[in-house]
């Protein structure tokens, strides 16, 4: 086991941090988002022309043929400039799906365009009143050669830019994932307003065309997905919790009290070395789960550990840069506030770190009855 990067592992992620550090500003955030969609749709047809939308794609439809730590990389550098771009969505929900459990022709259909940045893609698992996503109430019923999904899913991220929208519904057998065109009928997509602004939309399926993925190794599909979704979440704090504490230091190492930077004082060097500390974790137990996943081997309970690290420790480590900051670190128009509401986004996202506790008693408790 090695988490060091390979070298092209290196340059996306160099890559993209020029990209973002130079069409991302703090300046042309302030102004996009005072427009209402946080999405730049320059940004992302950038993305496309530097071949990051395909890195986890396979070549056969344009991509480079890489996997999920490739992506993993991608998205902690969305998170460390809190990019308004659905790389989440379209890549780790909907593209990477489509990818695995896809048949050709819909591969051809979607992959493509994901490549060249004329699609954007995302999945549907959150539910109303449930707290299990990997147990759908929405339900799939076929129909001839195709089926219809009727349901209500919420939270679905970056719905309303998303072409088609992977959808998890429960058939009479089992649940399953099943791809669903938003411009077709019965699909009803109703933007929500979000802690950290992002686009996030309702949607409500009624007699929805669907679909269906197959799943080849036998494994359970919805919840393979719903892992997924968690280690992609986890790499973007990782990039969300870094640029905070980096914030932090650079801040109290300029910001003088007393006569000294206030960074020196002790009080200040322990909450922000706790910090460190929280931000080693999340890092390691998110690509523990990320090399797992990009090995093809389990990693629900690894996935539910780095989830409760992100979500935990990301609240503590936002909380942390934005009280050495003072008054400073509550003011919306300083760039940490971006970085402490995204970390809020994450941690409640799929499961907050109460839920993944749940979780992980549960797999212990099967395991000692077995």
């Amino acid at each position: 086991m090695d988490f060091s990067f390979t070298d092209e592992q290196e340059t996306v992620a160099k890559v993209a941090r020029q990209l973002f550090e130079h069409l991302a500003t703090p300046e042309h955030l302030t102004e996009l988002e005072t427009g209402g969609l946080r999405y730049d749709t320059a940004l992302w047809a950038e993305l496309a022309a530097a071949d990051l939308l395909g890195i986890a794609l396979p070549e056969s439809v344009g991509g480079t043929g890489g996997g999920f730590l490739e992506l993993g990389v991608l998205l902690s550098e969305v998170g460390y400039s809190v990019a308004p771009v659905p790389v989440y969505a379209t890549l780790a929900l909907g593209a990477d799906t489509i990818a695995r459990h896809g048949d050709s022709d819909l591969q051809r259909r979607f992959l493509p365009g994901v490549v060249d940045g004329s699609i954007q893609l995302t999945a549907a698992l959150a539910e109303p009143g449930s707290s299990d996503p990997t147990a759908p109430r929405t339900i799939a019923r076929a129909d001839g050669d195709g089926w219809r999904i009727t349901g209500t899913k919420e939270l679905v991220p970056a719905a309303q830019l998303a072409a088609a929208i992977v959808v998890s519904a429960t058939t009479d057998d089992e649940p399953g994932l099943f791809v669903v065109e938003t411009g077709g009928g019965g699909v009803d997509v109703r933007p929500v307003a979000t802690t950290n602004g992002e686009p996030f939309a309702d949607v409500a399926l009624t007699d929805a065309v669907g679909w269906r993925l197959t799943e080849h190794t036998g494994a359970d599909i919805v919840g393979a997905l719903y892992t997924r979704a968690l280690v992609g979440l986890c790499a973007m704090q990782i990039g969300v919790v870094e640029r905070a504490l980096k914030l932090a230091a650079s801040y109290t190492s300029e910001r003088e009290q007393f006569g000294r930077p206030i960074g020196s004082f002790q009080a200040v060097q322990q909450r922000l070395a706790d910090a460190f500390i929280d931000t080693e974790a999340i890092r390691w137990t998110a690509w523990y789960a990320a090399w797992l996943i990009a090995e093809g081997r389990p990693a629900e309970r690894e996935a539910a550990i780095a989830k409760f690290w992100a979500a935990e420790a990301g609240a503590r480590v936002t909380a942390s840069a934005q009280q050495v900051h003072g008054g400073m670190g509550i003011d919306i128009t300083y760039p940490l506030s971006r970085y402490f509401l995204w970390a809020k986004q994450i941690e409640l996202a799929l499961g907050s770190a109460s839920q993944q506790l749940a979780r992980l008693g549960n797999t212990y408790a099967e395991g000692l009855n077995r």
